[in-house]
């Protein structure tokens, strides 16, 4: 009688050892990829050392180690930079309508210092002078609200819509000026006043 075993049992027996090239190519081919902050990449390291070696806590702390060279050795040729990643991410959410707040809460997600979040959220004032004002501008396009109202305005919609802006991080001022516009050719003539 043939004994039958599972697949994924050899596949783990054969796996080859975790070691620093291993870590290494699973690291590049994040970068290769996306585009990452040091402890996000840490992070997305681990959780595959997690997968291979399961509950095994000598062979986790081993590979910790191999990790933590790998971004210390990333971090100082320049190929991770915490500064530059929150600068792009900062730009991209302020195009797509995330407030300030929201911004600085997405770079803490992805693991970025708080000096490098506050950087990159002062870096926007060159991009607009007034960055709030310009995502509350993007916001209501993508939510179509305000000016890009598809329906005719209501003093529901009014409340409504304000709500929409106080839930995802804006100020009332930034959502009453948008709101307060009536089409989107008033809505570029405030952004060109700012």
């Amino acid at each position: 009688m043939r004994s039958t075993s599972n697949p994924a049992d050899k596949t783990q027996a054969a796996a080859a050892p975790i070691d620093r090239a291993l870590v290494e190519k699973w690291a590049l081919l994040h970068l290769e990829r996306y585009a990452s902050s040091a402890q996000n990449l840490r992070q997305v390291l681990k959780r595959r050392v997690g997968r291979r070696v399961g509950g095994d806590g000598e062979a986790v702390r081993a590979a910790a180690v191999l990790i933590d060279a790998v971004i210390s050795r990333y971090l100082a040729t320049g190929l991770l930079d915490d500064a530059a990643y929150a600068v792009s991410r900062a730009r991209r959410g302020l195009a797509r309508g995330h407030s300030r707040r929201g911004i600085v809460a997405r770079l803490a997600a992805k693991g970025v210092g708080a000096e490098d979040a506050a950087a990159a959220v002062a870096a926007l004032r060159a991009d607009a002078s007034d960055p709030d004002l310009a995502a509350a501008c993007a916001f209501a396009r993508r939510r179509h609200l305000g000016p890009f109202r598809r329906a005719t305005r209501t003093p529901a919609d009014d409340r409504r819509e304000l709500a929409a802006f106080a839930r995802a991080g804006f100020e009332r001022r930034a959502a009453e000026a948008v709101l307060g516009c009536a089409d989107e050719a008033a809505l570029a003539a405030l952004l060109a006043s700012e």
